[in-house]
């Protein structure tokens, strides 16, 4: 029996979508000047970056799925840039910075990982 690839089997999806609602509940609860500046962007840069992963997935051509995945790449950069902001204006304690840099950190190599693992495996 094939086994078909599920959205969930995907390493740097599952990585991204838990940070993204772990960064959610950090920025929940910060003030209204913080949520609105930088929450939010924070945000949809985090969400973006399964939100991507997942569009690409739903793609049927290589292009078009790689297309995706360099998204989520884009705004998974935006994030390190987030990040650093959030900790510099004292908006995450030390130990949220580094759980979330650490997290950031591991998605290059994951998603160059799906990225090469389309174009290798699809024909088309």
């Amino acid at each position: 029996m094939i086994k078909y690839l599920k959205l969930n089997d995907i390493s740097s999806y599952k990585i991204a979508f838990n940070l993204s609602n772990y960064v959610w509940e950090i920025i929940i609860n910060w003030d209204y000047f913080s949520k609105d500046t930088v929450g939010k962007q924070f945000v949809r840069a985090i969400d973006s970056i399964s939100a991507n992963i997942a569009e690409g997935f739903g793609r049927y051509g290589k292009k078009d799925k790689i297309k995706f995945y360099r998204y989520s790449f884009g705004s998974l950069k935006e994030c390190f840039d987030w990040n650093e902001k959030s900790r510099i204006r004292k908006l995450l304690s030390n130990e949220e910075y580094q759980h979330i840099f650490t997290e950031l950190d591991k998605l290059p190599i994951e998603i160059n990982t799906l990225i090469k693992y389309t174009n290798e495996k699809l024909e088309i």
